[in-house]
């Protein structure tokens, strides 16, 4: 499975430490994460993540694609509510969202969903992802 990663500036390390605590379980699908993230990750766990863009050189545009193309399986995207300053503006953030909800992908906004996916995804619980392809 696809596994799109995301975060705030503010839950950046949170989402390493995640992937961390996950890594077994991640490893066995592919990674995709916006910019210094992608990176974070890979350092921390060893992970191969495929490194989009910059925020602020379409890397927000490439998940979007992504997500519209039927390319992501799983977007895991925490988000700081608190953050004005968030690298993603209010209607790119609605725009990808309103596209997991409308191709049927699964999204979590903050690590207790996360963890909830990650864990169907071990049982296979996302399996029917792959019939949509």
């Amino acid at each position: 499975m696809q596994i799109a990663i995301m975060a705030h500036e503010k839950k950046k390390e949170l989402m390493t430490q995640f992937c961390i605590a996950y890594c077994g379980i991640l490893s066995r699908h592919e990674l995709c994460a916006i910019g210094s993230l992608g990176k974070a990750i890979e350092d921390a766990t060893g992970l191969d993540v495929e490194i989009l863009f910059l925020p602020e050189h379409g890397g927000i545009e490439q998940v979007a694609s992504k997500v519209s193309y039927n390319e992501i399986d799983l977007l895991l995207y925490f988000r700081d509510k608190d953050t004005e300053n968030g690298f993603m503006e209010l209607s790119a953030e609605e725009e990808i969202l309103h596209l997991c909800d409308s191709y049927n992908i699964p999204y979590a906004t903050n690590i207790a969903t996360a963890e909830a996916l990650i864990m169907a995804l071990e049982r296979g619980d996302l399996d029917w992802r792959m019939l949509v392809k």
